[in-house]
């Protein structure tokens, strides 16, 4: 399961304003009322989705990428903010999140290459161009405009801004936000910069300051790559409480010798939360016990933690894509 950083989340929500419920969205991807403001705070992109796609049932959405990549500032990104702040150039700072984006996302990956005309920032998601993530694509590449102009010196505007799905029904509002033709239909998602763009000096660029902070990121990136024990050990109590029903942090916490407190924070030193971690354990362990032919659906929903085998059929649905009956024959002709 990819998971997104949660400060997308939050500022779609409030850049769609007050015609929808925001404490019910945000709760809907894993952020609780309560929660700190953190960026490193992660929740499942599919919930994510889901979420852009049922404020889009709600409100027009056609412009609410834009608003809400305008929104953005360098600061909220953490340390890779304050990178991207720091390098010397507006090229250097892309570089920055070209290499370190997996500290926020792990669903898309980003790529600074040549191209006729400049150099193309291109941003690499996999999976089906549902709403939701076209939405968020949209959004992405508003919100590196945004920071972009932050740290330049003069007014920025991209050559041209390339979107792979079709457009929405005016495009008044993307052109005339980002100060460019915004072309759909592209075989990319990328913002085509001049060279001479790229090369300006940033406003704080600081060589010294940036490479302070590479290290810095680089050492978390390294941590990326260790599974944590914690992560594991939670899983293995969340798999085991399931069968009594969705597990509370609290009771997994005790059980694991934490505080509730402390439990949180450790996860969302590994990128995740509570929320987050249940589902993505309740996915891996349903699609492991649909391989075994001995478990009934309605076993295995239990096992599971839902109280009905529809419930149980939807939120796989959700997850994979497809059934749970249709996952285990599709699996059994492999």
């Amino acid at each position: 399961m990819g998971y997104v950083t949660s400060l997308f989340a939050r500022k779609v929500v409030a850049a769609a304003g007050g015609e929808v419920d925001a404490e019910a969205m945000l709760a809907s991807v894993g952020i609780a009322p309560d929660d700190s403001f953190d960026a490193g705070q992660m929740v499942p992109a599919e919930l994510y989705y889901d979420m852009l796609e049922r404020i889009a049932d709600q409100i027009d959405v056609t412009d609410l990428p834009v608003r809400t990549g305008a929104s953005m500032r360098p600061d909220e990104y953490g340390a890779l903010g304050l990178a991207f702040k720091a390098a010397t150039t507006l090229k250097a700072s892309y570089g920055r999140v070209e290499r370190y984006a997996r500290l926020w996302t792990s669903v898309v990956e980003y790529e600074l290459r040549p191209a006729a005309g400049g150099t193309l920032f291109i941003l690499h998601r996999a999976g089906e161009r549902r709403l939701g993530m076209r939405l968020s694509n949209e959004a992405t590449l508003a919100s590196a405009v945004s920071i972009a102009r932050q740290v330049c010196p003069v007014p920025l505007a991209p050559v041209e801004v390339l979107l792979s799905h079709p457009a929405p029904c005016s495009i008044t509002a993307h052109e005339d936000w980002f100060g460019c033709p915004v072309r759909f239909g592209a075989d990319l998602d990328a913002i085509l910069y001049a060279d001479e763009t790229l090369a300006r000096p940033n406003i704080l660029g600081d060589e010294g300051i940036s490479k302070y902070l590479a290290t810095h990121l680089d050492a978390e990136l390294s941590q990326l790559t260790r599974a944590p024990a914690l992560v594991t050990q939670a899983q293995a109590a969340i798999a085991q409480a399931l069968s009594e029903g969705t597990p509370k942090m609290a009771d997994i916490a005790r059980g694991l010798g934490l505080s509730v407190r402390s439990f949180h924070r450790r996860l969302a030193e590994q990128g995740m939360n509570f929320q987050s971690l249940t589902e993505e354990t309740r996915r891996d362990l349903a699609e492991g016990l649909l391989q075994d032919e001995r478990h009934s659906l309605a076993e295995i929903a239990f096992l599971t933690g839902f109280s009905e085998q529809s419930a149980f059929t939807r939120a796989f649905k959700r997850w994979v894509g497809t059934t749970p009956a249709t996952y285990r024959k599709d699996m059994s002709h492999r």
